[in-house]
């Protein structure tokens, strides 16, 4: 009896693999002549204009100090179930987890913007239920940009750290702070705070939601 010609094997692989980046990156180490050709060949593959929405859980180092590992890992484990279905209702994507926090892709910086609210507002409901030990907090980092997804388990690019360095350096919990690319892709109405920092002598400017 003949199988179906249409198995699953039989689907086109995904080009933005880390096994296909690698070998493109092996190509311009061998070949430093078509370094352009191969570079061209890695933005057609990886590259996506996305907002990047990063998510870091304040206050879980002081409860692991205070409490163990057990419940640090219950608080990531709540943290997600909060957190992983406002990001899709939004039309975003999770595609990592990394300890406490989480990085995400929106198609826009509106709907990342709105799934930190959504997301901020729905851990305020949890933690009236919660005992004060164990409330969760979000610290939220969003940019716009090009950047690199990796078959969507990883990611690269200026706007990603960038994000991750306003979701887990400088917010503080319930804070969502957005790049200056990601600013530019709202209304002139959003309520936004120009703030500006000195980092290693150098001025990072990015814009705080006003609650």
């Amino acid at each position: 009896m003949n199988t179906s010609s249409h198995d699953s094997t039989d689907a086109p692989k995904p080009a933005n693999t880390r096994q296909a980046l690698d070998a493109l990156l092996d190509g311009i180490l061998q070949r430093p002549e078509r370094h352009a050709e191969i570079a061209a060949q890695i933005a057609r593959d990886f590259e996506q204009l996305q907002a990047t929405l990063i998510i870091d859980m304040s206050g879980f180092t002081r409860t692991t100090h205070q409490q163990g590992i057990v419940p640090f890992l219950l608080m990531i484990r709540q943290m997600h179930r909060v957190c992983c279905p406002v990001i899709v209702e939004h039309g975003g994507t999770v595609v990592k987890t990394e300890a406490d926090n989480l990085f995400c892709l929106f198609p826009g910086v509106q709907s990342a913007l709105d799934a930190s609210i959504d997301i901020i507002r729905r851990l305020e409901t949890v933690n009236v239920l919660l005992p004060e030990d164990r409330h969760l907090y979000a610290s939220v980092g969003i940019g716009w940009g090009m950047i690199l997804n990796i078959e969507e388990h990883d990611l690269f690019g200026d706007e990603v750290n960038l994000s991750c360095k306003l979701g887990e350096d400088i917010a503080e919990k319930n804070q969502v702070l957005l790049t200056e690319r990601a600013r530019e892709q709202l209304g002139p109405d959003a309520r936004l705070a120009e703030r500006e920092l000195s980092i290693s002598g150098l001025a990072l400017r990015y814009f705080e939601l006003l609650h």
